[in-house]
């Protein structure tokens, strides 16, 4: 597979508005997934021993509707989550959320509770201003990075 091959899978994918592809060659497999925020991502090809492996980083344009919420998503500050582990929106079961949309936090504030390893992790605030999204359902992994948040700052 070479890059005039790879140019051809990206555009298929973007013309057929694909979410995901896979295709196998050679032994070679490529799995291509497309982001909400209008990424491709190729998901970790299998390589045969003792060929070499570079990166690949390929991004699409936003298109559509999906380039409006980018450009809305802008101006709001994203909370990602510091480590791997399970979200929480409560400090216990049944107990009320620390934060809902539309709460007005401070900075500092408890946002969440992410479980790593038998451990409680409180997520603060970096920011003061209104919660406009949660992206995370209480009880779900998430992963180092994964949007936890958006806040509109004040």
């Amino acid at each position: 597979m070479n890059l005039n091959d790879l140019k051809q899978i990206l555009e298929l994918v973007r013309e057929h508005a694909l979410s995901e592809f896979e295709v196998e060659e050679n032994g070679l497999r490529l799995r291509i997934r497309k982001e909400p925020s209008g990424v491709v991502l190729p998901q970790s090809p299998a390589v045969p021993a003792g060929a070499a492996s570079a990166p690949l980083a390929v991004t699409a344009a936003p298109s559509g509707p999906a380039a409006v919420s980018d450009q809305e998503e802008i101006e709001l500050a994203v909370v990602k989550s510091p480590i791997v582990g399970t979200f929480f929106t409560s400090p216990e079961p049944g107990a009320a959320p620390f934060v809902e949309v539309g709460a007005i936090v401070k900075k500092g504030q408890v946002l969440c509770i992410i479980e790593a390893m038998k451990l409680m992790n409180e997520i603060d605030s970096e920011y003061d201003g209104e919660v406009v999204n949660i992206y995370v359902e209480n009880g779900q992994p998430v992963q180092y990075g994964e949007r936890l948040f958006a806040i509109r700052t004040r």
